[in-house]
């Protein structure tokens, strides 16, 4: 399956039994990053994460004990 790098326009052959391909293949909302745009953004949020300015929306994990 061929995809495209929805940042760089980097594009690359994924294997079409890979879990990945079938996200996308599946889920159409669902976007493709190549490995260096995805180690990049990760490299900047946790940089942005480090100065106590930037905050992760996420929902509170309720631990239920039932």
């Amino acid at each position: 399956m061929k995809v495209k790098c929805m940042l760089c326009d980097y594009i690359t052959n994924l294997d079409d039994n890979s879990p990945q391909a079938k996200r996308l293949r599946n889920r159409p909302i669902h976007t493709y990053t190549c490995p260096t745009c995805e180690e990049r953004i990760t490299k900047r949020t946790l940089e942005r994460l480090e100065t106590g300015k930037f905050r992760l929306y996420r929902d509170e994990q309720v631990n239920d004990d039932w």
